[in-house]
């Protein structure tokens, strides 16, 4: 209640001290007061403004019907989202708030992000197979042939699992001694992305296969993965010699089996179209060899998260959120030194072309090309005379080479005639030029023949 002066008035009590903030400390306040009620909330709203940055970071808002938040999808806990962010999906985000000092902003620091509707490894492989789509390299103008009966082969694939086991067992069964070379890769997990481009480039760049065979056993979505990744699309694409995609069962699809030459349903078929085409393989190939270190993978994941929650990696956390506002700090310099530069690349290429146009008018290349044209045009006619006089002369020698092959006795002795000589090598042309028992060399078309005289004889004719 207030109190009563002397006079039966009432006293009104004195204001308190006025707390005065600087700005910082307005600031800093703020992020205590978000440390400790605003930690790994969850956000649901559809993603506006997205703006990838050259530093691998991504930013955007969070928007609903009535109200929007800023958000930082900082560079390390992207890599763990399998989807790209883009404007208009319908996500879930977790995270903390905290506040951007530099422009006294509060902002979403987002460590998780799932798209609403379809999963994030689903929304990925449809977002990656519409950009390659687009790009043209599932065009069937562009596939390859693969040979009929390839020399080398190469295959890019685990060399602990059943796969490799299979593919040689047929290519023996179907044509022994084939040349078969293995390029081992890890077909899962951390690395596999990387090993299968270098298998795949090793054997565009030597050259030494005919054709190569990309495989792996069946498994889920996520174990399949490495085969959806866009480096992996990319070699396949960009290999010189014809690439059979292998991956998974019959009913597995990945991007790797669009860009390919040439899919197989599984690893075993895959070896029987590369040697033959006459017979397909029926059996199945399981091979799940990596699941105990996906489900190491998973467990480390949780617990690097429960060690942030927790705090004990506090410091290690204020470090790399002081990094971040830097960083941050740099991404806006960088947005506003790309407007610059491109604004002054437009002017430029004004500048060019303008000075282009005028170079144009005052060019004498037009007139050298047309003295060149005129050029070409007297040596094409000289050309076509020289060939006609040369065609002339051709069929003229023909002509005499046929005549003198005619006047050959060769020729004559092929039509069955022959030339009987004496022991002296004269040639007779009448009996009485010879005796009983002279010794005579007949010439046949092909060889000679020694002969005695048994007889002699005249016909009518010789009268």
């Amino acid at each position: 209640m207030p109190a009563q002066s002397k006079g039966g008035q009432l006293a009104l009590p004195l204001a308190g001290e006025r707390r005065i903030f600087e700005v910082s400390e307005l600031n800093a306040a703020v992020e205590r007061l978000f440390e400790t009620e605003f930690r790994s909330i969850w956000v649901a709203g559809e993603i506006s403004g997205c703006r990838p940055a050259a530093s691998g970071h991504f930013y955007f808002s969070l928007k609903d019907a009535r109200s929007q938040i800023k958000c930082v999808l900082f560079k390390g806990n992207a890599r763990f989202v399998r989807f790209r962010p883009q404007d208009g999906l319908a996500v879930l985000a977790r995270g903390n708030l905290e506040v951007y000092e530099a422009r006294g902003e509060y902002q979403l620091i987002v460590e998780l992000l799932e798209p609403r509707g379809a999963g994030a490894l689903q929304l990925a492989f449809e977002q990656l197979k519409k950009k390659l789509e687009t790009e043209g390299l599932f065009e069937a103008g562009r596939k390859r042939a693969l040979p009929r009966l390839p020399r080398r082969i190469g295959i890019v694939t685990s060399p602990a699992g059943a796969v490799v086991r299979d593919i040689l067992h047929v290519l023996e069964r179907r044509f022994a001694g084939l040349h078969i070379r293995l390029f081992p890769a890890q077909v899962q997990g951390e690395g596999a992305r990387e090993q299968i481009c270098a298998g795949l480039k090793y054997f565009s760049e030597t050259r030494w296969a005919d054709v190569v065979i990309v495989a792996r056993g069946g498994g889920s979505l996520e174990d399949l993965w490495t085969f959806n990744e866009e480096a992996v699309a990319r070699a396949i694409a960009a290999s010189a010699i014809p690439v059979i995609s292998a991956i998974g069962h019959e009913t597995d699809f990945t991007i790797a089996d669009f860009v390919a030459d040439l899919r197989a349903p599984t690893p075993s078929a895959a070896a029987e179209i590369v040697i033959s085409t006459k017979e397909s393989l029926l059996e199945s190939i399981a091979a799940c060899r990596a699941k105990a270190l996906q489900a190491l993978r998973y467990r480390l994941l949780v617990g690097r998260r429960d060690l942030y929650e927790r705090g004990i990696n506090r410091a290690a956390a204020l470090m790399h959120r002081a990094i971040a506002g830097r960083v941050q700090r740099v991404d806006d310099a960088d947005f506003r030194l790309r407007q610059s530069q491109r604004a002054a690349l437009e002017r430029n290429a004004r500048r060019l072309a303008a000075a282009a146009r005028r170079l144009e008018a005052n060019d004498l290349r037009l007139r050298l090309a047309r003295v060149r044209h005129r050029h070409e045009l007297l040596g094409g006619r000289l050309l076509k005379e020289i060939e006609a006089r040369l065609w002339s002369a051709r069929r003229r020698h023909e002509s005499l080479d046929l005549r003198l092959r005619q006047l050959s006795p060769l020729e004559v002795l092929a039509r069955g005639y022959a030339i009987v000589q004496d022991a002296q090598g004269r040639i007779l042309r009448s009996s009485s030029e010879t005796s009983v028992d002279a010794q005579l060399k007949i010439r046949l078309h092909r060889g000679e023949i020694d002969a005695a005289v048994i007889g002699i004889a005249k016909l009518p004719s010789d009268r």
